[in-house]
């Protein structure tokens, strides 16, 4: 699932951090991809891509693990049998609780994927004479300049965005899933509606907690080039310096490939799915 969401929309999560990052460089996303490929190439807008892999395999593996977990805890707190299916705000409630686990594994690769996407504008705006090209050299710069907790930079901002924002994916999934089933089972489904559920749920996410991301990767990029501020301290600068509208700047790449990649996400997560407990079953 993590894999077939990198791969459908790296793209699009380029754009994304560059123009969080630098909003003044792109005049929009068009501008963005146009420069991308004239400065950098086609591969301009994989950089990132090993970490992003990491990244998303990691997170989903946990969060989808942790969201089975949570469901059971959640089953136990309302005080049901282990088998009972839950509700659509439940399943929301299970994945919320997840997605905090799944922040711990997601941090560390996120910052090297950030990093390394908005490599080339962090030299071209002087805020670092010699970037670091490869996967291994910004682990390796990270370590050297702030230890082992440098990954962290940032985490703060990713448990803001993860927790509330994961009770509108699952939540939007579910209630999509529930919308065509229209009475039957939702495993019945077939890959278009699992497409648009997974599309409509990623949309959810991406709306709500969308200007914390914002936040995020400025914490995570600009620590690059010395100390950053905490959370709190990024996000009311950069509201007094740049206005409101820069905590939306690329907001159109990530809503499409939150529709896209999410799509693609949940309908390779259900299929896998199946066909591991068609293997098990066998057995």
């Amino acid at each position: 699932g993590g894999t077939a969401c990198v791969v459908t929309g790296q793209p699009f999560d380029t754009a994304k951090v560059k123009m969080q990052t630098f909003p003044n460089m792109y005049k929009g996303l068009v501008d963005c991809f146009v420069k991308t490929y004239k400065q950098v190439g086609f591969r301009g807008f994989y950089k990132g891509t090993t970490p992003a892999l990491v990244a998303n395999i990691a997170e989903n593996s946990v969060l989808f693990m942790c969201y089975g977990f949570c469901q059971q805890i959640v089953r136990r707190i309302v005080g049901v049998d282990r088998k009972t299916k839950l509700s659509d705000l439940q399943n929301a409630a299970a994945g919320s609780f997840a997605s905090a686990f799944a922040t711990l594994v997601l941090c560390p690769t996120e910052l090297v994927k950030c990093r390394l996407q908005a490599m080339h504008e962090m030299q071209l705006s002087g805020k670092i004479i010699q970037g670091h090209n490869t996967v291994w050299s910004v682990v390796k710069g990270v370590i050297q300049k702030d230890g082992p907790l440098g990954f962290y930079r940032g985490l703060s901002s990713t448990l803001l965005r993860e927790v509330p924002g994961y009770f509108l994916f699952f939540g939007g999934y579910e209630l999509s899933r529930t919308f065509f089933a229209s009475g039957r089972s939702k495993d019945e489904l077939g890959p278009i509606p699992l497409l648009l559920s997974g599309g409509f749920g990623g949309s959810c996410l991406w709306i709500a907690v969308y200007p914390v991301d914002c936040v995020k990767s400025r914490i995570q990029v600009l620590s690059m080039a010395g100390k950053q501020a905490g959370f709190m301290g990024t996000f009311v600068t950069l509201v007094r310096t740049e206005g409101v509208l820069a905590l939306y700047s690329g907001l159109t790449p990530t809503m499409i490939r939150a529709f896209v990649a999410n799509g693609a996400l949940f309908l390779a997560y259900e299929y896998s799915r199946k066909l591991m407990m068609k293997q098990i079953d066998s057995y």
